[in-house]
């Protein structure tokens, strides 16, 4: 992901250098001129990492830090100090006021940006893992999307409306004369092969095991349930996903299912 860094300084050539070489690492830089304006443009932002100046017009460093931990929107902002005042004294009382870090200047390019490659790698093992995106099939009519294992898949109106009448009652047996209704009008003269078609294209985008066919008869979506099991072999557990489909009459029983994950180790 690209990082935000907000750069601030009443300095405008330090600004504008230090802006430039961020932005050749791929970093999203944003710059303000002294506190207040700093405050203004972090709320609008968001940054993940804040380069202050100490010494500043209008509002100086450690105030802009005191608001800005203040702040819930930027609690999770990394503030550091960029600031010509070096003297102990002077970084405790940056880091009094909140500072995760204090840098003095003059500092030589490189060692900025591995001091801010440092950082932001830290603010990304502090994160949580993403969720991974829940499995099935959501059809959204308002919005007119169709999301598949957390991934958006686009269909044509006829297919959408399609899958939305299968959707709709999950395990219900659809007849074909009643597709044709409903899909296309009872006024539309199409061919005997139509539905057969379009159910093929949707069974490419969303997956075979989702649409049943019952032969001369009609469809019906049956939805894939997952389970999980957790195995045990050459001493080790192991958690798995596993998707079955309960749309026949011989239920394979769990220990089946896991032997057979077991022989695929």
């Amino acid at each position: 992901m690209s990082h935000r860094i907000l750069l601030v300084d009443d300095e405008v050539d330090i600004l504008e250098f230090v802006r430039y070489n961020l932005v050749r690492e791929g970093y999203e830089v944003f710059t303000a001129e002294n506190g207040a304006e700093a405050l203004k443009v972090a709320a609008e932002c968001r940054p993940h990492l804040i380069l202050l100046d100490m010494m500043m017009p209008v509002m100086d460093g450690a105030q802009t830090c005191r608001a800005i931990r203040r702040n819930p929107v930027l609690k999770d902002t990394m503030v550091v100090f960029l600031s010509a005042l070096g003297e102990e004294g002077q970084q405790l009382a940056g880091f009094d006021v909140g500072a995760d870090d204090y840098l003095t200047k003059p500092i030589k390019m490189k060692l900025l940006v591995s001091r801010v490659q440092a950082i932001l790698k830290r603010i990304d093992a502090d994160r949580p893992p993403e969720k991974a995106p829940a499995p099935g099939l959501t059809v959204d009519r308002e919005r007119y999307t169709v999301i598949r294992d957390g991934q958006e898949i686009t269909l044509p109106r006829k297919e959408f409306a399609l899958l939305d009448l299968l959707h709709s009652s999950p395990g219900k047996l659809i007849p074909r004369e009643e597709i044709y209704a409903k899909i296309w009008g009872t006024e539309v003269v199409v061919g005997d092969r139509t539905i057969d078609v379009h159910i093929r294209k949707l069974r490419q985008k969303i997956g075979d095991e989702r649409i049943v066919t019952v032969k001369g008869v009609g469809y019906k979506y049956e939805p894939v349930s997952y389970t999980h099991l957790t195995l045990r072999h050459s001493g080790k557990s192991r958690r798995t996903d596993v998707g079955i489909r309960w749309t026949r009459c011989e239920v394979t029983t769990f220990d089946r299912i896991a032997a057979s994950l077991r022989s695929s180790q």
